[in-house]
């Protein structure tokens, strides 16, 4: 069976196993939230998550290189006026099965909607938390940069004399607290938060996360050539940005409408007619709108059976 570019209709659970041991250098995924969005997207009962959770968690651990890294984008929501604690007790049930909780990102969503409860504000982040197999993993710090700016000149112009010569960082991090050192810097290191706007357009799907994200771990946790798995691809966000970046792709999808969603966008980005990507995501719209996936089909299929015609009339 093949395993690379290729995205399967099916459970998880059910594909996973079929996938050679040590195969997937990065898995990054956001599975369905917990309880949100059970008419269309499969939502787990907060307090059957972790149960729910772990076997899956248990395959990925077994796909994934010694070298690899998991990114699991997961937010746990508030209950009857209290924070779940699902996700803290996910993390410790993973740590039993050997995931070392490396670190943990926070996606800002810079472009949420202002909101509150009578007890809370409306939430503007998500976890992305990064587990690991062992203390050594691939990590290209350089690949996710930042540009500086005026930031350091800023900086360096309102500190004293004493303030410009302070001492070198202790750990032998390269910069520490003296700030002439960043002078002529062009790029910085970014730090744990994540500042990318939620998906402002219709990809015809409820929680489609934006193609930064999946860009930004890709390119810090990969090398192009490699194996990229999404076991909830959902509308095939993770497997587009991996196809751009040259690595190799690999997505599962439960639910046939977001399997056919997903082969339809990595098929439109080898289209190189803006009309023609217009149109198909014209009918995407609509069909998200309408929920008659269906209708996506034929529809999709008339524009590309079109869309054949006229290059083969073009190229006799």
């Amino acid at each position: 069976m093949k395993f690379k570019d290729k995205i399967f209709n099916g459970d998880c659970l059910d594909v996973l196993p079929k996938l050679p041991k040590n195969s997937v250098d990065l898995i990054v995924t956001s599975p369905p939230y917990a309880q949100k969005r059970k008419k269309s997207y499969d939502g787990v009962a907060e307090s059957q998550y972790v149960e729910w959770f772990l076997p899956i968690a248990k395959q990925l651990k077994r796909v994934l290189k010694d070298d690899g890294s998991f990114v699991l984008n997961i937010k746990e929501p508030a209950v009857d006026s209290e924070r779940s604690t699902f996700v803290i007790e996910l993390i410790l049930e993973m740590k039993k099965q050997g995931w070392l909780w490396t670190e943990e990102y926070i996606w800002h969503k810079r472009n949420s909607f202002p909101g509150k409860w009578p007890n809370r504000f409306r939430d503007a982040w998500e976890r992305c938390l990064h587990f690991t197999k062992n203390k050594k993993f691939k990590m290209n710090q350089d690949d996710v940069m930042v540009p500086m700016g005026d930031w350091a000149q800023t900086r360096f112009n309102s500190l004293s004399d004493e303030d410009k010569t302070r001492h070198n960082s202790a750990s032998k991090s390269g910069f520490g607290r003296k700030v002439e050192n960043w002078i002529d810097r062009k790029k910085a290191y970014p730090t744990n938060v994540l500042e990318f706007a939620t998906v402002c357009y219709n990809k015809g799907h409820s929680a489609a996360f934006p193609e930064e994200l999946p860009e930004w771990f890709i390119k810090l946790f990969s090398d192009p050539g490699d194996l990229v798995l999404d076991p909830f691809i959902g509308s095939g966000t993770t497997a587009i940005v991996a196809n751009r970046l040259q690595r190799h792709y690999l997505g599962i999808e439960k639910q046939k409408k977001y399997y056919d969603l997903t082969k339809i966008y990595l098929e439109i980005e080898n289209i190189s007619s803006k009309k023609m990507k217009k149109q198909i995501m014209d009918v995407i719209k609509t069909a998200s709108r309408t929920e008659d996936w269906k209708k996506l089909i034929l529809e999709y299929k008339k524009l590309m059976t079109r869309k054949n015609s006229t290059m083969e009339h073009f190229n006799k």
